[in-house]
């Protein structure tokens, strides 16, 4: 990016920082200047964070070896951007999702974000400065009920949760925005539609297609990628954005189709 976005030195938390959108978040940030954390249940072969901390964030423990990673290199946070997220629900409507399906998915969307805010937002509060990021989607508004209902109602969760904490804080001096992908060609992804094409007797784009069209489609026709997103992300948590708080930033090629 061309813009001084001023990020240098900038203390910056990104969870689940070695693949996808969150290694793009990192790369970038630590293109611009700043001091970044980032964490994942596994240590990386390679990554361009100052700092590494192993940790599985659905636990509590894990959000809180994180927490006291953070003030202890750091003294301290300026940025948090919480991309974590994800799901592991089986296909069958919700008939499929039984009791530790609903949990593993909110502790997996939902509660890092909320535990992690707890832990460093009075820190933030003191120095009456600070940006956080939540990372939701699209599915919040666009679920799709034969795999994702647990996935959009906890990301829906977590929307709903970012826009209190922002009424809260952001008086205090600390702004709190969303921003809300569509689909994303990350490694996940491209393995999804590998597969896809493979049972439909096509090619990888073939099943692109077919997961774009599973969306209602694209108008841009492509996916967004994860410097896309991590764009999107570096601007909002600048001080070029200062202004902006509390709202939601969808970043998903045109998919969802109501204004």
């Amino acid at each position: 990016m061309s813009m001084n976005l001023e990020l240098q030195g900038k203390r910056v938390l990104v969870t689940a920082g070695t693949k996808g959108v969150g290694k793009a978040v990192v790369s970038l940030f630590s293109e611009l200047g700043a001091k970044v954390l980032t964490t994942a249940r596994k240590q990386p072969t390679d990554t361009s964070a100052d700092i590494f901390v192993a940790a599985d964030l659905t636990t509590v423990e894990g959000c809180d070896l994180v927490a006291n990673a953070v003030i202890t290199h750091f003294g301290g946070v300026d940025i948090i951007i919480h991309v974590l997220g994800g799901s592991s629900a089986p296909a069958g409507g919700f008939a499929a999702l039984d009791e530790d399906q609903w949990q593993r998915e909110l502790n997996l969307n939902l509660l890092p974000a909320v535990r992690l805010d707890r832990a460093l937002l009075p820190g933030m509060l003191s120095q009456e400065a600070g940006v956080i990021i939540h990372v939701t989607s699209i599915q919040r508004e666009l679920p799709l009920p034969e795999a994702t209902t647990a996935y959009a109602a906890a990301k829906a969760a977590l929307s709903t949760y970012s826009k209190s904490l922002s009424k809260e804080v952001s008086p205090k001096g600390v702004r709190v925005v969303r921003v809300a992908p569509g689909w994303i060609e990350t490694e996940a992804s491209v393995a999804l539609a590998e597969r896809l094409a493979l049972q439909a007797g096509t090619d990888y784009e073939g099943g692109k297609k077919i997961i774009m069209n599973s969306l209602g489609g694209i108008p841009i026709g492509r996916p967004s990628r994860p410097v896309e997103v991590a764009n999107l992300i570096a601007f909002l948590a600048s001080s070029r954005a200062a202004t902006i708080t509390g709202t939601e930033y969808v970043i998903d090629g045109g998919t969802v189709p109501t204004v």
